[in-house]
């Protein structure tokens, strides 16, 4: 049976993808009491990046935004890996999201709306979350970018 957030997602088009692996020695995902902390999850599309380089450069900053949605839909993948049904996602919490910026771009924190959105929709207000959105000069094999969440799961 299909649970409410995963109709939420069929409904928007949306469809959760398999976890994407570890690139190197951690978990997507763990657990901690009522907490579920997602690794930095990168814009991949099945094991692969649709496009790789600078935000305000080889990157537009609407296609960044783009990949920062598809950042978010692979860290609820993640977080159900861990905590077995995403209905239980109490709220998100916290969401970090890092930018692959060129020298002269500034516009981090609309990049990352990309990821708030998705999670304000396919959540509601359970998506509504602090936020740090990051500009650095390189990300993991040239992503434009990376985001994190951090969950509250419910008790049951």
């Amino acid at each position: 049976m299909t649970g409410v957030v995963e109709a939420k997602l069929a409904e928007l088009g949306l469809t959760l993808p398999e976890v994407v692996p570890p690139l190197a020695a951690y978990q997507p995902a763990v657990r901690s009491g009522v907490y579920v902390f997602t690794s930095g999850q990168l814009p991949m599309v099945e094991g692969k990046l649709p496009c790789t380089g600078k935000v305000g450069a080889e990157v537009t900053p609407e296609e960044a935004k783009n990949l920062a949605r598809t950042c978010a839909l692979n860290a609820l993948a993640a977080v159900k890996s861990v905590a077995g049904d995403l209905d239980r996602v109490a709220r998100v919490v916290k969401v970090v999201g890092f930018v692959a910026s060129a020298a002269d771009f500034t516009g981090q924190p609309a990049v990352i709306n990309g990821a708030s959105e998705l999670l304000g929709a396919v959540l509601g207000d359970k998506g509504v979350h602090a936020r740090s959105a990051v500009g650095v000069t390189v990300l993991p094999l040239d992503a434009p970018v990376e985001v994190e969440i951090q969950v509250e799961l419910t008790s049951a």
